[in-house]
C-alpha cells in the first residue's frame, strides 16, 4: 500500500489578504474546502494542516485535519520557501507517526474552485508515471506567452520579448505553448521531498486544469472573484 501524506500548509501572516486561510468562501472558512477534498480521497494516508496559527489549527481540527505541529516561525514568513515548508512537514510526520511515507501531496487552500475530480486526477497520473517521474503539479495554459506579448526591459530600459524565436512570432496562437504554474495541488516521491531543494531541480511533469479552476487568492479583489465563482459552482 502507497503512504501517502496529504499537507495543507497554511501560514497564518498573509499581508495579500489578512486572515485569509479562514476567511469565509461560500459558506465555510477557506481552508475548509480543501480539507474535505483531501479527506474524500481514501488513497491519503494523513491530511496534516501546517501552521503557526491557533485560530487556522482550531478551524483546521474542526474540519477533520490534524495538526501535529506548529510549523517554527521561521517557516512562517512571507519569504519562507514552499519546498523548505514541505521538509519540514514531512519529517515531523514521519516523526510523529512513525512512517516513512511513499509520496507527498500539498493541497494548497487557496484554490478552491480545484476539486475532489481533480485531487483524484492528479493522484491517478502520478500513480500511473511512478518510476520514470520525481513530481506533477497543476498547470493552465498560459494567459500570456514570453514568446508573444510578455517583455522584459534590457539593461537600457528598452523592452524586449521575454523569449525570442529565430522568427517572429505574428499571432499568440501560432508561439509555442506555455504553462502557469497553478498554486493548487503538487505531488512527488517523498525522496524528492526528502532530498531535494527547490521545485524544478528533477523530472516534473505538469497536469493540466482549465483556466476557470485557475484562480488563486492573493488580493483582495481575488478573494471576491473566487467567492462569487465558487457560490456559482456550489450552487449548480
Amino acid at each position: 500500500m502507497t503512504e501517502i501524506l496529504g499537507a495543507i500548509c497554511a501560514r497564518g501572516g498573509s499581508t495579500g489578504v489578512p486572515g485569509k486561510n479562514i476567511m469565509p468562501i461560500a459558506g465555510k472558512p477557506l481552508i475548509a474546502w480543501s480539507i474535505e477534498n483531501a479527506l474524500a480521497d481514501p488513497r491519503i494516508t494523513d491530511v496534516i494542516v501546517s501552521t503557526d496559527d491557533p485560530a487556522i489549527a482550531e478551524v483546521a481540527v474542526r474540519y477533520g485535519a490534524k495538526t501535529p505541529f506548529v510549523r517554527p516561525q521561521e517557516l512562517a514568513t512571507s519569504k519562507a520557501g514552499k519546498f523548505g515548508v514541505w521538509k519540514h512537514a514531512l519529517s515531523a510526520c514521519e516523526s510523529i507517526y512513525g512512517k516513512v511515507y511513499d509520496a507527498f501531496i500539498d493541497i494548497d487552500c487557496t484554490t478552491p474552485l480545484l476539486d475532489g475530480d481533480d485531487l483524484a486526477g492528479i493522484i491517478d497520473a502520478f500513480m500511473q508515471k511512478s518510476g520514470d517521474t520525481d513530481g506533477i503539479f497543476t498547470v493552465s495554459p498560459s494567459h500570456r506567452s514570453p514568446y508573444f506579448n510578455l517583455v522584459e526591459e534590457d539593461e537600457d530600459g528598452f523592452l524586449a520579448l521575454s523569449k525570442k524565436l529565430e522568427v517572429n512570432i505574428e499571432a499568440r496562437q501560432a508561439s509555442p505553448l506555455t504553462y502557469d504554474i497553478v498554486a493548487g495541488y503538487y505531488i512527488f516521491e517523498a525522496d524528492y521531498i526528502r532530498n531535494g531543494s527547490y521545485l524544478m531541480n528533477g523530472k516534473v511533469r505538469g497536469y493540466p486544469v482549465p483556466r476557470e479552476k485557475s484562480f488563486d487568492i492573493d488580493e483582495p479583489f481575488d478573494a471576491k472573484l473566487v467567492n462569487w465563482l465558487m457560490e456559482q459552482k456550489h450552487a449548480q
